[in-house]
């Protein structure tokens, strides 16, 4: 009988050095990350929540689903650390910016996915403070609120100018009740509400689900203040006076749904449909519209095309409003509005104050620009200094260039200038037949709202559409439809509540946040340090 004797280990200097392939190998393998499934249920309720409030926008455009579309995402970010509070905000923002912005993907990777990465951003940072103020105790739904929107508008300012595209409360755009509080606290004051409807409503369920009867009521408390605050917000809105009336013809000629790029291409495709879309006009009228990108020249160079574009003022009696590149000094070019007068004088001139970044320019080109993929932005204009306005049969009219009617404080002091109209000219051509030319016009719908002035949108190939001061839309054309829309508008004068005070919502916000954080720290009281054995 054999007995079997088990091998002994090798010692550790007995063991083969591994190969320095194999070695390469565990260097490199990436550790991801282990997650268990509590983590996994909140990052999933996160992008969830993000998806339901990209919904809520156009194109879907279900708006109210904004009033529960956050639940989820405060759900996951109740009791958690600042650190897995801020993990959740950014895939939250992932997936709700990477739906809403997707029409960015036409500008190529090198604008989608840095802005997409950069809304995330400004999801997780909220997210954090939020759950670093809970451990000192400090936690409301209204704080949330208002942290929301603090970190909102700075992400509508900050960097390269911001991009307040995708404010919470433009989602409620169709609504006359959410529009009537633009009109007292701005898009900021929307949002605000919104923001503390999902915080309550979260509120509730949780106290419910627990029994915690007196929770509970201050949760029912504050959802029937959200109710009265609306009521009355809506109930005593700001009227804005009636000036008088301008009879406007747009112009939108463009039905082709692709880049034209050449230019012998574009005069006898774009710049010919809108002169002859121009020439089935018929009776005199205020103002004509040539929107953005419909000229490829410079009337001011080009007698021709001046003399055709003040033959038509001339034949309708009308001032001629139109979009041309006019040279700035450092060799550029500005993004200007031309006004000339019925009798072919040029008023005057409004360039583009706060262009796009990565679409007529390029932040930090020189380092960005290796491997092409910077082609599809090959040069960069100059920003406009300063406001305009003109004078149209006795009118004042402000005009903004497309992406500029995004900001809320840029056309309220078109308003606080005397603006008694904004007429926005615009090329949304390049997004094709995506959701931006409707969350355009959504914009556009909360511009009004907020100033209590009209908005009359001019698109090269739509949405073109006329805008009231309350914000109801009509007129509007379909996208890549030559058509030429006219209307007359009422004109209005008169400050509404946002107008006179600005951005009072975000300031309250701010003061609310800091004596919240400075009332945490004074009633934290840190643990009781222990002592080490043999101390003495």
């Amino acid at each position: 009988m054999t007995t079997r004797v088990a091998a002994a280990a090798p010692s550790e200097a007995d063991r083969p050095e591994p190969t320095p392939s194999r070695r390469a190998r565990r260097h490199w393998r990436p550790h991801w990350p282990r997650w268990d499934a509590p983590v996994r249920w909140r990052i999933s309720a996160a992008i969830g929540s993000g998806l339901l409030l990209s919904a809520a926008f156009p194109g879907l455009d279900l708006g109210p689903l904004a009033l529960v579309a956050l639940v989820p995402l405060l759900w996951a970010w109740r009791d958690a650390t600042p650190r897995r509070a801020a993990l959740y905000g950014f895939c939250f923002g992932l997936a709700f910016f990477g739906v809403i912005l997707s029409w960015i993907w036409y500008f190529g990777a090198v604008a989608y996915l840095p802005l997409t990465v950069a809304g995330g951003a400004y999801i997780a940072a909220p997210g954090a403070l939020i759950a670093g103020l809970a451990r000192f105790g400090i936690r409301s739904p209204w704080l949330t609120a208002g942290t929301w929107v603090l970190f909102e508008q700075l992400r509508g300012r900050f960097p390269f100018g911001g991009l307040p595209w995708g404010e919470t409360g433009a989602a409620l755009h169709d609504f006359p009740v959410a529009r009537s509080l633009a009109s007292w606290g701005g898009i900021a004051l929307v949002t605000f509400l919104v923001v503390a409807v999902n915080g309550l409503l979260l509120d509730a369920f949780m106290d419910a689900r627990t029994r915690s009867w007196r929770p509970l009521s201050f949760a029912a408390a504050g959802l029937a203040g959200v109710v009265v605050a609306v009521g009355l917000g809506h109930g005593f809105r700001y009227e804005p006076t009636e000036t008088g009336h301008l009879r406007i013809a747009t112009i939108q000629g463009n039905d082709q749904n692709r880049d034209i790029t050449d230019p012998i291409e574009f005069e006898a495709v774009v710049v010919e449909q809108h002169f002859e879309l121009a020439n089935t006009i018929e009776g005199k009228y205020d103002l004509i519209v040539f929107p953005e990108s419909s000229l490829n020249r410079n009337p001011e160079q080009d007698p021709d095309l001046r003399k055709r574009i003040t033959d038509i003022g001339a034949a309708h009696d009308s001032a001629m409003l139109v979009n041309a590149l006019l040279p700035a000094p450092d060799g550029r070019d500005y993004n200007t509005n031309l006004l000339f007068d019925p009798d072919g004088e040029l008023q005057g001139t409004y360039a583009k104050q706060h262009l796009v970044p990565f679409g007529e320019y390029v932040p930090l080109r020189r380092f960005l620009d290796w491997g092409g993929i910077l082609d599809r932005i090959p040069y960069d204009y100059a920003p406009g200094k300063g406001r305009s306005l003109f004078e149209v049969a006795g009118h004042r009219v402000g005009t903004i260039i497309c992406f500029e009617s995004a900001f809320g404080p840029l056309v309220r002091d078109f308003v606080r200038d005397g603006s008694e109209i904004i007429v926005v000219t615009t090329n949304n051509r390049s997004y094709r037949r995506s959701a931006n030319s409707e969350q355009h016009i959504a914009l556009g719908q909360m511009r009004a709202a907020e100033t209590g002035r009209p908005v009359v949108q001019a698109s090269i190939s739509g949405i073109s559409g006329r805008i009231d001061a309350r914000g109801d839309v009509s007129h509007t054309t379909e996208l890549f439809e030559n058509e030429v829309v006219t209307s007359e508008v009422v004109t209005t004068t008169g400050q509404t509540p946002y107008v006179r005070y600005g951005d009072w919502v975000i300031w309250a916000s701010a003061l609310a946040l800091v004596a919240s954080a400075a009332y945490g720290r004074w009633r934290w009281v840190p643990p009781p340090r222990i002592a080490s054995p043999g101390a003495s």
